[in-house]
């Protein structure tokens, strides 16, 4: 059946998605069909758009002390040590999450990456080379920078939406985050405008699932292992 031709069924699905009342097989059914159709990214983004203010008005529930030790408990957590996890293994762990942030992210990049270039009165090509696209986003989920990757030119280009304000001994650096090993430095960036990086050959989506922004010393991080300073915005790194 294809789906785009019922836009009723469009909207129920994308509806009880974002409420959370689409588990099980049909919640995973309807994951893999967003990859593949725009309308129903489109419908879950408006959706979201929808109900998410509406859980600002919401009173803080505080759940009761039996929750934790009950889901301790059926996930067979008691006894076993906690072992400290770096900031960079969390982002990883959850990558369910992060492919399904992308494939609304990429709308909203597309989006947004389209009226830069109407404000800025620049021609907008036919047919564009991007290849990879990201929304980076702060804890507040809100939209920082579009990052687009060309991947025939081999260019990646980061154009920050929200002008970031930082110290004079600070400079913003682009890592990409893969899926195994420390993240890896593609650049430095500019604090108010765009700029163009080289994008590594292997930098696809399939082993870099996510790109993040770091606040480290001037001229980027000393560490040639990884990021000293903490993360300020980040998202998930997806093709279109």
């Amino acid at each position: 059946m294809d789906i785009e031709r019922n836009p009723v069924l469009v909207d129920k699905l994308a509806s009880e998605y974002v409420l959370g009342t689409l588990q099980g097989g049909a919640r995973r059914r309807f994951e893999s069909l967003l990859r593949h159709h725009v309308e129903l990214r489109l419908a879950v983004a408006e959706w979201q758009d929808r109900l998410h203010p509406m859980a600002e008005l919401a009173p803080v529930a505080q759940p009761s002390a039996a929750v934790w030790p009950a889901i301790e408990a059926k996930l067979g957590l008691h006894g076993k040590p906690q072992r400290k996890q770096s900031i960079w293994f969390e982002l990883r762990e959850d990558l369910s999450f992060w492919r399904g942030l992308g494939l609304v992210s990429t709308t909203a990049a597309i989006i947004l990456t389209s009226l830069l270039l109407s404000r800025q009165e620049l021609p907008v090509p036919a047919a564009p080379a991007t290849s990879y696209i990201a929304m980076l986003s702060n804890d507040q989920a809100q939209p920082i920078a579009v990052v687009t990757g060309d991947a025939p030119g081999g260019k990646l280009v980061v154009k920050l939406v929200t002008p970031q304000v930082i110290a004079a001994d600070k400079s913003l650096e682009l890592w990409a985050v893969p899926k195994d090993g420390p993240p890896r430095s593609l650049g430095l960036l500019a604090a108010d405008g765009s700029v163009t990086l080289a994008l590594p050959a292997n930098a696809t989506p399939q082993t870099i699932p996510l790109l993040a922004v770091t606040l480290e010393p001037k001229g980027g991080s000393p560490n040639p292992d990884g990021p000293t300073g903490p993360i300020v915005f980040k998202g998930a790194w997806v093709q279109i």
